[in-house]
């Protein structure tokens, strides 16, 4: 079958077409390509189309697709069961080496999605500062749990509002919203509200990459300890991604609980919440607060990320060769850019990069949406003609892999000359 046949008989009985929104392509228009393999830096669809991934799965695949030691060590594990719904070695493996190099991070707990990561951390910082109302930051996503899927109210100290159907408002309420990068909202709403928990992205990679001003980061931090909140700090994304040890590598400030994911799965379903011991063991079954999940910290997912933290560590010049090759693709697409007469802002953290339609930096949710995403759009669309794959979503991040190199990136740069010719 082709592509648009394979995504009609899929809209018949999933809803959309697809298990994660942003795949459908909503954001850039047309249908989207159906997926056959992925090898390197490259995914093929069902037509045998070869295109260059810079979505890499969202981030988990910093080896690329298929990486053959990740593989080896799935099928050598899959050979000897998929779940066993009791404990095994490897999990106390996978953990030690992603606390491996946090000294403030006593002890860590795996989840099978950020989502459940997230939605269990703050239940656990709910249930160690004994306060309820959280506070997140606009354009921060931290999984679509009911508490967290809020929107700004009438103002920095309002509660937020449900943005999504079917959550309710009594859940909503003791969400407040504050804007990224600007810590005096932040103090207008503790200034008005017994706030318990803050978590916060400290690269926010779901309004478009938006790294956090130091000094911001620094200062949240500060207000978290002078009172007593409890500062989650959200490296799903980040993690392992833009450096070895996610922000702190690039920031020094420490969460009471970290939340990981992506990378330290390998590509498959993994991610932790983590913390200081007098925290973490308030989980059952040494604590009262609940958390549990059947497929948490199954063999053949833990075989993963302990190929993929392994190859990590083993690999010295990895994060500055990674770094080295985004700055080459977003230098590049601002060469372009100016060129051909086009306002476009770059950002790159890491392995990370982003790209706005816009004349002004962006440096907070406000800023992202005031770029152009039609011409985004228009972008995205010619690019795929030209076997490139960006982030369908102004809103999403970009990513290298280990498996690229200099001619790959010279490749998506003579292809983005052409798109932004075309626009």
């Amino acid at each position: 079958m082709n592509n648009h046949d394979e995504f009609l008989a899929a809209q018949k009985l999933i809803p959309g077409g697809v298990d994660s929104p942003v795949r459908a392509f909503g954001n850039v228009g047309g249908e989207p390509f159906m997926v056959d393999r992925g090898e390197g830096s490259y995914i093929y669809d069902v037509e045998g189309k070869k295109y260059l991934d810079f979505v890499q799965s969202w981030g988990p695949l910093i080896f690329g697709h298929a990486d053959a030691d990740i593989e080896r060590a799935v099928v050598q594990t899959a050979k000897k069961g998929l779940s066993f719904g009791a404990s095994s070695p490897l999990e106390t493996q996978l953990a030690s080496l992603v606390l491996k190099n946090f000294d403030f991070l006593d002890k860590i707990r795996f989840t099978s999605s950020g989502t459940e990561a997230t939605m269990s951390a703050i239940r656990l910082a709910r249930a160690f500062s004994g306060r309820d109302k959280i506070l997140k930051f606009e354009g921060c996503y931290h999984g679509h749990s009911d508490s967290l899927l809020v929107k700004a109210g009438s103002g920095a100290s309002t509660f937020g509002n449900a943005s999504s159907a079917g959550v309710p408002q009594d859940v909503a309420k003791n969400t407040y919203l504050a804007r990224y990068n600007d810590i005096q909202s932040v103090k207008d709403v503790l200034a008005q509200n017994d706030i318990g928990t803050i978590i916060i992205e400290p690269i926010a990679g779901n309004m478009g990459l938006v790294p956090a001003d130091p000094e911001f980061l620094t200062e949240l931090r500060a207000l978290c300890d002078e009172k007593k909140i409890v500062l989650i700090i959200d490296e799903v994304m980040s993690g392992f991604r833009a450096s070895k040890l996610g922000s702190y590598g690039i920031y020094g400030v420490r969460g009471d609980l970290v939340t990981f994911g992506k990378v330290i799965g390998g590509g498959m379903s993994v991610a932790a919440f983590a913390g200081k011991r007098e925290i973490m063991d308030m989980i059952s079954p040494l604590g009262a607060v609940y958390q549990a999940g059947t497929l948490s910290g199954n063999p053949v997912a833990m075989a993963a990320g302990i190929a993929s933290l392994s190859k990590i560590y083993a690999n010295s010049g990895l994060y500055e060769r990674l770094g080295e090759l985004a700055r080459r693709l977003t230098d590049g697409l601002c060469a372009i850019a100016q060129h051909r007469g086009i306002a476009l802002q770059t950002a790159c953290v890491g392995s990370m990069f982003g790209y706005f339609f816009a004349d002004e930096e962006v440096r907070d949710y406000d800023g992202a949406l005031r770029a152009d995403t039609a011409r985004f759009a228009k972008f995205h669309g010619e690019m795929i003609k030209r076997g490139v794959f960006l982030a369908p979503s102004q809103f999403e991040t970009g990513f290298i892999c280990a498996s690229m190199d200099e001619a790959q990136i010279d490749f998506a740069l003579n292809a983005a000359d052409e798109a932004m010719a075309a626009l």
